[in-house]
């Protein structure tokens, strides 16, 4: 997955987009003028920004921001106006000149149609859990037809009106999760008006609905790794409950805290246990979701004790589960998984880097050109805090 690089002035233009609609939402459900859908605040109007096109149509993008700027100084004249009577004869104008000579975007490419759920957010944290059963459900009511390996061939995708859109691809991360949610709980026509998918909001329960959106995503990255080394869109650390020594088990996004993690995929002797490293947090994930017996000293004591974690890297990492011991996944400081490492390689190199942002910090990069990196793998990590990910989904930044 190679990052978006977004100009500074773009990257906070998405952000007033987002934060104005989300907050027009909370505003008209706190006045009780829209209720909730599937547990959370429905969009009470059929259209919305169409942030996605501000993204790849700077055109439209400069407009909206230039007549952003115009509207808040002709508020901003009115207001002055409203208290500076003397000069109102002048605030006034200007205000009315400002709005006329704003170059307004043309609603058609401003606003896209939008669902109830549009700006709904999972709410499973991307958790092994969620994702286990989301594999258990598209097996049973997706796999027909878009396929197990997600490429839309299922045996029964020749029946369909149309065939049905491959899984692996940039897909998943070019709509919001709230609009994939609402495709699949009221069903999807096609350009004629025929049903091209059915409405599953009968069928299934909303986390369910939320388990299958995370289970197409470990999918889509899975078979992204195995066909062309690389994650078709940016992923989180799946959550997972963790134990360190005698702790008490707590979840991994509470223990992680902005570190590095390295996920490594144990099933050996403890004598192999991976020593503890200074430039990351270690988590050894086990096939049966507990921790190794005994630990030598100086050796990573924190284990996965989620049964689900094993098949869940196995997928995420493209790999077969009796084929993952040994397997090495890196996560940066913003929780974002990054590179695979297998147990074939004699070292890391920046091969091993699946999720690629190209979003260079500058003063990071130069740095770490003036002093060369020690080894490989201290490379790879200095490249990931210097090229953050930056993921925008639906128009949205996360």
């Amino acid at each position: 997955m190679n990052g978006v690089v977004l100009p500074a002035w773009l990257d906070t233009l998405l952000a007033i987009v987002e934060h104005a609609q989300l907050g027009m939402l909370r505003l008209w459900h706190w006045l009780g003028l829209t209720g909730d859908v599937h547990g959370q605040p429905a969009w009470p109007w059929s259209h919305r920004i169409a942030g996605e096109t501000l993204l790849i149509d700077l055109g439209v993008a400069r407009q909206l921001a230039w007549t952003g700027i115009a509207v808040a100084l002709s508020l901003v004249a009115m207001l002055l106006a409203l208290a500076w009577r003397r000069r109102r004869a002048i605030l006034l104008p200007m205000a009315a000149a400002g709005l006329l000579l704003a170059p307004w975007p043309a609603p058609a490419l401003l606003f896209v149609p939008a669902a109830p759920t549009s700006f709904h957010a999972s709410p499973t944290g991307f958790s092994v859990e969620a994702i286990s059963l989301g594999a258990r459900i598209y097996g049973q009511h997706c796999a027909a037809c878009h396929g197990d390996d997600g490429r839309g061939e299922g045996p029964l995708a020749a029946t369909l009106p149309r065939w049905p859109p491959t899984l692996v691809s940039p897909l998943l991360a070019r709509r919001a999760d709230g609009e994939l949610f609402w495709h699949i709980a009221d069903g999807m026509r096609d350009g004629n008006g025929g049903l091209a998918m059915p409405a599953f909001a009968g069928v299934l329960a909303g986390e369910e609905i939320w388990a299958v959106l995370d289970y197409a995503k470990a999918l889509a990255a899975g078979e992204g790794a195995k066909s062309a080394g690389s994650w078709p869109m940016a992923l989180p650390v799946p959550d997972m409950a963790i134990r360190c020594g005698a702790d008490t088990p707590r979840r991994l996004a509470q223990w992680r805290d902005g570190q590095r993690l390295r996920l490594v995929a144990f099933d050996g002797s403890p004598d192999r246990i991976p020593l503890e490293d200074p430039r990351f947090l270690t988590l050894l994930v086990t096939p049966d979701g507990r921790p190794p017996a005994s630990v030598p000293q100086f050796r990573s004591d924190c284990a996965a004790v989620s049964p689900q974690a094993w098949d869940t890297v196995a997928r995420l990492a493209g790999v077969a589960p009796e084929r993952l011991g040994g397997t090495e996944l890196l996560a940066d400081r913003g929780g974002w998984l990054r590179a695979r490492g297998t147990p074939q390689q004699k070292g890391w190199s920046d091969a091993d880097l699946l999720c690629e942002s190209g979003q260079a910090s500058r003063p990071a990069a130069s740095a770490t050109a003036e002093k060369p990196a020690p080894d490989a793998l201290t490379a790879l990590l200095l490249r990931m805090d210097a090229e953050p990910v930056r993921f925008v989904k639906g128009g949205i930044v996360h």
